[in-house]
């Protein structure tokens, strides 16, 4: 797999065309199943769709689908037609769909046909919003021969600290520089089964749950949304090899019934997105009876640099770095740290993201500097080259594995009348990892109440985002420029009752 030229459509089509994989089945869903032959020519005939439709290579396609077979096969005919896909946060407002468009330049909108109705004015020609039948209907199958490595084949959107939506522009070379170290880490095999609980606008959930098993024949279960309660059911009927999830996903998991049978092939389970506790990660090895590989990477290189090894995984860490990229570990001078040391983690290689769409101009330059992606995550490596995380820079809240920016819930409260200024910062929680909680000054003697702080939330952003509690102080800490001090605001935190 020549990384440095081929497009991750090509190489999957010669995956695909294997004789001792075509006959496999690919990818299992409510609608039904697929062999590799079957999505090899499903996948054909919907870039062939969209070709003749008038999609480009390049173009930016905003998908917002609900979870199906279909909205994969969609999500892979855009990249074999040479276009981008942009999947897109499930049942957002047409307006959030319209701020994304148009922060990036989408200029076509695949939707599920109760949804096209509300979209038809989110772009500025009604006929590029499009419906899955209305593309395989054109009855032809093409695919783009001449893409190449460095044209682009994915944006995922991120709110990071910042609060606006940026979109992480991944090229073919990126994707196939992530699947081929993701899955020398573990083993991919045709045999594998892997159980897809996780959202489809998620970088793991695509990259690491989509793209890299149907370079490598695996079979893809895409099951519903993750509910703990549905879990021994999918197990016990499926038998994967393979599950994935975030810390909460398994504490959830942890006191439900499984069978001996439903466990017995699982070869392992990975864990991404935000830390687990040396407790939980052993409780949930106990209870699954295999190892829990835990991984570390984020959108802007592609999804995972660093992970525990099958057989070889050790507690505490976040594994070792994957081929094809580098990890260095950059001090407050900007000079690489001694071994043993704590730093920035820095990520290097073909993973690296093109860069940002819809930033300002200066941002992706911020965040690759010498051609190493800062992460503003701290770590530091042991002498067998696993990397520990130790901390962190940035101020983004890690909820269940979903990042939550302050800056959103923040902007959200201060549109209140009643409301002069406010802080959100992370609180530990023991079954989500972290939960946003708000400090709020009121503009006069009254204050509005917390029932009014968070439907002011409500009102603008989906539910992950509601306050765990909401504190009224008579002003907010400063530093010495007048800023407000976050560290000091979380002091403050710390001070505080916990809620319930």
């Amino acid at each position: 797999m020549d990384q440095t030229s081929t497009s991750l459509s090509l190489a999957w089509r010669s995956a695909w065309a294997q004789p001792d994989v075509a006959s496999r089945t690919a990818l299992i869903g409510a609608q039904g199943s697929l062999t590799y032959a079957e999505l090899h020519r499903r996948v054909g005939d919907f870039a062939g769709g969209l070709h003749a439709l008038g999609v480009r290579r390049g173009d930016l396609v905003g998908l917002d689908l609900e979870r199906s077979l279909d909205a994969v096969v969609a999500m892979l005919g855009c990249i074999c037609a040479g276009a981008c896909p942009c999947p897109l946060e499930p049942r957002l407002s047409p307006g959030q769909v319209q701020e994304r468009v148009l922060s990036v330049g989408i200029r076509w909108l695949l939707a599920d046909a109760a949804r096209q109705p509300e979209l038809l004015g989110v772009l500025a020609a009604p006929g590029q919003v499009l419906g899955i039948r209305q593309v395989l209907d054109q009855g032809r199958s093409w695919w783009d021969e001449e893409a190449a490595g460095d044209c682009p084949a994915l944006l995922l959107f991120t709110s990071g600290s910042t609060g606006k939506p940026k979109g992480v522009l991944l090229t073919h070379r990126n994707i196939l520089n992530n699947a081929r170290g993701v899955a020398r880490h573990t083993g991919l095999a045709p045999d594998d089964r892997l159980l897809h609980v996780m959202p489809l606008h998620h970088t793991n959930a695509v990259n690491n749950q989509l793209f890299t098993p149907f370079l490598y024949g695996v079979t893809v279960i895409l099951a519903g949304r993750f509910k703990a309660d549905d879990m021994p059911a999918l197990l016990e009927t499926y038998r994967p090899t393979i599950i994935t999830g975030v810390p909460t996903m398994y504490a959830r998991m942890l006191e439900l019934p499984f069978s001996a049978a439903s466990l017995a092939a699982l070869r392992f389970a990975r864990c991404g997105s935000a830390p687990i506790t040396a407790d939980l990660h052993q409780r949930v090895e106990a209870r699954l009876g295999c190892e829990l590989l835990v991984s570390y990477g984020l959108s802007e290189a592609t999804c995972t640099s660093t992970m525990n090894p099958v057989g070889g995984r050790k507690i505490g860490t976040v594994g070792t770095v994957l081929a094809g990229q580098t990890v260095v570990l950059i001090g407050a001078n900007g000079q690489p740290v001694p071994a043993g040391q704590e730093g920035e983690v820095c990520v290097g290689g073909d993973s690296v993201m093109a860069g940002y769409l819809g930033a300002d101009p200066q941002a992706a330059d911020r965040a690759v500097q010498d051609g190493l992606l800062r992460t503003g995550d701290l770590g530091r490596f042991d002498g067998d080259g696993y990397l520990s995380i130790t901390g962190r820079i940035k101020e983004v809240i890690i909820r269940g594995g979903e990042n939550l920016s302050p800056v959103l819930i923040e902007n959200a409260i201060a549109a209140h009348p009643d409301v002069a200024a406010c802080c959100v910062v992370g609180q530990a929680d023991a079954d989500l990892g972290e939960v946003p909680v708000a400090f709020v000054v009121a503009t006069g003697p009254r204050q509005p109440g917390e029932e009014a702080i968070l439907q002011a939330v409500a009102a603008r952003l989906p539910r992950i985002y509601r306050p765990h509690a909401v504190h009224f102080v008579a002003a907010l800490p400063e530093n010495s420029v007048g800023k407000v001090d976050r560290k000091a605001v979380a002091a403050l935190l710390a001070r505080q009752p916990v809620a319930a």
